[in-house]
């Protein structure tokens, strides 16, 4: 019979009762369900609420429950409603009288909301570390191709010189900002609800603040309505982590294309990639497609969880039992795809030759034949004008500006000389590119220098162990 069966004259309908079980997925919490309740027994001992002796009693059985659980030694009831319901129920069956007395002073609703910030709060830091490990590794792979030319794009056409480094650090500054995120997620998700009770407190003297202290939140919540209906945090930590998938994906369909013959910029370890069951020639990118793939998936999670709470009125509603599977299931994905996207990326080699053809056959150095003019004295409108018809010319005559003879330069304006070819060179191109934030190798240098340092201090997962 379930524990709270007493207002009832007749046993839930079987459909109704699968129907209503969450711990299919929510068994995953019981670590931080038992650490909760470890904390709320201690403190209503301490606080007199019941005898000391019957506490520590408790803490003792929900010890050896824990215990037990990873040993393999307790498996999970399937018939159990919840999670919370099948220790507290492993408790009475224990401890007799004793274990009931576990949940005075306590509701299922402050209880689960309890467990889901204990739970988040632990998988953030997980997800951190990963993605630090996804930035140090593209701040590796930058360092060794500080020099390695490639074309950036722009609606995909080649447009100005930069380097593979450059390209890499682009997409480590998205993830030093998503850790950022993370950060930022967990410190406004680090207040317990534990206390609120169904909604309004409870008449029991008890101490919010011992249990907070004891769980290593900041602080309890405020208001008690809105600790247990508050799921903010389930969406801003989804939030996050569909721009983690988001930053991915983009990344995936740029190496998606490089892979590709009509590319050839990379090539990915075998390791790394799949075959046609027809076409024996197929090497296939399929990690960087389902990751691009899984991304949607994240993104309805993030859905699921803002339509759910949108018509909802304070506090509980059995509807919030929808947020676990949903942020359960973006957590588990995206450190599914960091974990794989690691060592891919680790493996990958990189064809330096074919970028820098690429780069040397779109006149992307076009606007530093227009910044020579400028340079000069002319106008960069002017500049840009001359410099577009001289490109229109190179295609129509199977030239490059690099090879276009001085004196068709000097037919649009005498302000061109020889050294228009050392200022329209890739690497010299490059070079001058030494703006902050540029891709000149002494640019590229100091926003290494600069993640790096980042890097050290967005550690606070490091923090917390040494604690």
């Amino acid at each position: 019979m379930a524990l709270w069966a007493g207002r009832f004259s007749k046993e839930v309908d079987a459909t109704v009762n699968a129907f209503n079980s969450s711990i299919a997925f929510d068994a995953r919490m019981y670590a931080q369900d038992i650490r909760g309740s470890i904390a709320h027994a201690t403190m209503l001992g301490d606080c007199g609420i019941i005898a000391k002796s019957e506490s520590e009693a408790i803490v003792k059985g929900l010890q050896g429950i824990l215990a037990d659980i990873e040993s393999g030694v307790l498996e999970f009831d399937p018939n159990a409603e919840d999670i919370h319901m099948f220790v507290e129920a492993e408790l009475t069956k224990r401890l007799g009288d004793t274990g009931k007395r576990l949940h005075t002073a306590r509701s299922r609703n402050d209880q689960v909301a309890l467990d889901i910030r204990l739970y988040l709060r632990d998988e953030i830091d997980e997800i951190a570390k990963l993605v630090h490990e996804l930035t140090g590794t593209l701040c590796d792979m930058a360092e060794q191709h500080t020099e390695t030319v490639m074309p950036g794009y722009t609606h995909l056409q080649r447009a100005q010189p930069v380097t593979f480094a450059h390209h890499l650090l682009a997409y480590a500054q998205m993830l030093r900002r998503d850790l950022l995120r993370l950060h930022d997620v967990k410190e406004r998700m680090n207040e317990s609800p534990l206390g609120c009770g169904a909604l309004a407190g409870t008449t029991y003297p008890i101490d919010r603040w011992q249990t907070a202290r004891l769980l290593e939140f900041d602080r309890p919540t405020d208001n008690s309505l809105d600790g247990v209906s508050d799921r903010d945090f389930c969406v801003e930590l989804c939030c996050a982590l569909s721009l983690i998938m988001t930053h991915l994906s983009r990344f995936s369909e740029e190496i998606i294309l490089w892979c590709s013959w009509e590319f050839k910029f990379v090539e990915l370890d075998d390791a790394f990639a799949t075959g046609s069951s027809i076409m024996p020639q197929k090497k296939n990118p399929d990690v960087t497609e389902l990751i691009r793939g899984k991304t949607g998936r994240v993104n309805g999670d993030l859905m699921t969880l803002l339509s759910m709470l949108k018509g909802l009125p304070l506090a509980y509603n059995k509807d919030m039992q929808e947020d676990k599977e949903a942020i359960f299931d973006a957590i588990d994905n995206v450190k599914l795809c960091v974990k794989t996207f690691i060592p891919m990326l680790k493996t990958m080699r990189v064809l330096k030759d074919n970028m820098r053809k690429a780069a040397a056959g779109g006149f992307i150095n076009a606007t530093d034949c227009a910044d020579y003019l400028v340079k000069n004295g002319m106008p960069f409108r002017d500049a840009y004008k001359i410099t577009g018809t001289l490109v229109a010319q190179c295609i129509r005559e199977g030239l490059t500006l690099e090879t276009l003879p001085i004196a068709e330069y000097r037919k649009m304006s005498d302000l061109f000389n020889e050294d228009v070819y050392e200022a329209i060179s890739l690497e010299h191109c490059l070079k001058e590119r030494s703006s902050f934030g540029g891709p000149s190798p002494q640019a590229v240098a100091e926003q290494l220098e600069g993640l790096r340092y980042e890097l050290e201090q967005i550690n606070w997962w490091e923090w917390t162990e040494q604690v």
